[in-house]
């Protein structure tokens, strides 16, 4: 039995894994304290509603820059307290099992190697696509993660005299057209021609994003969340069309890319860093 912890944006989910299910789940709307111990506080005392004595061991997944070998946190996204929470020692102190920290994409991936669509699959990539643009990568059956936490980071990467991430995430409606991605895409949905067109320009960019990488990681799957996996299907035709120009073609012969359907997809790949790190099976 494994403990998951998912820190999003605005929420923290805490769930009990058994046999590849989150069989008790725990969520509250993150506390904004400006002192770094009350959400700390506040993880524990979800950690102690989903606790249960077989518990052999804690994962956690975070919007930010992990040290994942001392399980250091930096600069957690919307949550300005937290610049430096050494959160693995916190944990193992409190709780006495073992405890795995790393950041959000790399426990989506984690999920769906384990648990989801990529199970059984030994290069995977887990592209979340929101407000931003990012990646967990498992090469060879193992997650990738680099010296420092960062080696999906491809929304980084420049394009257009800017970074990927300004045209293959949300920030594409908001920063070039004055509105969200969710707004655009109601309007497309109605049959909006300007819509359509916006739409059609932003499949353009997710094709562009997705060849930085297939060349740098040639995978066999990408699993796709965030808001882009939910209109996967508008944008899907437009995207594989863009693929077209890949230089090696042979590659997308077998290619997968599909949206997570996996249901509490955070809580099971932070679970799952346990299961990854002394690579076991569920």
């Amino acid at each position: 039995m494994l403990l998951g912890i998912d820190l999003g944006a605005t929420n923290i989910r805490v769930g009990r894994v058994h046999e590849g299910a989150v069989e008790a789940l725990h969520e509250a709307p993150i506390d904004q304290s400006e002192d770094p111990n009350t959400l700390i506080q506040q993880m524990a005392s979800l950690i102690e509603l989903c606790w249960h004595p077989a518990i052999r061991s804690i994962g956690i997944g975070v919007p930010s820059v992990v040290d994942v070998e001392r399980g250091i946190v930096y600069d957690v996204q919307n949550i300005p307290s937290w610049k430096e929470v050494h959160l693995k020692d916190i944990m193992e102190a409190r709780f006495s099992v073992p405890t795995w920290v790393n950041n959000d994409a790399n426990c989506f991936v984690l999920g769906e190697r384990y648990y989801g669509q990529a199970k059984g699959k030994s290069n995977v990539i887990g592209l979340i696509i929101g407000t931003g643009f990012g990646a967990g990568v498992v090469l060879n059956g193992t997650l990738v993660s680099g010296t420092n936490c960062g080696a999906g980071e491809v929304g980084m990467l420049p394009y257009k005299g800017s970074i990927l991430e300004h045209y293959c995430s949300g920030q594409f409606f908001e920063r070039f057209f004055g509105e969200t991605g969710d707004s655009v895409y109601k309007k497309a949905q109605n049959g909006d021609a300007e819509a359509i067109a916006k739409y059609t320009d932003y499949a353009h960019h997710i094709s562009e994003g997705i060849k930085a990488v297939l060349y740098a990681y040639d995978p066999e799957i990408i699993l796709l969340g965030g808001a882009t996996a939910s209109v996967w299907s508008f944008i899907e035709e437009k995207v594989w069309k863009g693929l077209e120009r890949f230089a090696y073609p042979n590659s997308l012969t077998n290619l997968q890319i599909i949206p997570s359907a996996l249901e509490h997809v955070a809580v099971l790949g932070a679970a799952a860093l346990a299961l990854d790190s002394t690579k076991q099976e569920p």
